[in-house]
């Protein structure tokens, strides 16, 4: 009976060590991938993502483009920028870019991984269930 119990207790620490094993991995990945979010510094649960642009023209020229596309888009019927808007084209491809800078490729990466992961482990517990 206790030489049972010794290899139960075994089991279950292999059984732990490649969990843990799965854990940090999940852990390196998380610290290497998740990185389009970060944590704001009021620590109320925010986050802050990031975009980079080259100057204060070009973060007016992004503002001034969205409220632009915001307007056509609440008022479809005329569709069109009120002509009191001197510049009424909307440069769609610098909107298109910031939802580029924002898309989180990295933590798409992650969840592949993850996804990975999962399948050896299930693999593996249906394995150990034969």
């Amino acid at each position: 009976m206790d030489r049972m119990i010794r290899q139960i207790n075994l089991s279950i620490r292999i059984m732990n060590s490649d969990e843990i094993k799965k854990l940090e991995r999940i852990g390196a990945l998380s610290e290497r991938l998740l990185n389009a979010l970060k944590p704001s510094e009021d620590k109320r649960g925010m986050y802050n993502a990031e975009i980079r642009i080259y100057d204060y023209c070009e973060l007016v020229s992004i503002i001034r483009n969205l409220m632009k596309l915001c307007i056509i888009a609440l008022d479809n019927d005329s569709a069109e920028v009120p002509p009191t808007v001197l510049n009424q084209n909307i440069d769609v491809g610098l909107i298109l870019g910031i939802a580029l800078q924002l898309f989180p490729i990295d933590e798409f990466e992650l969840i592949n991984e993850i996804s990975y992961l999962y399948k050896d482990m299930k693999e593996e517990t249906k394995a150990d269930s034969m």
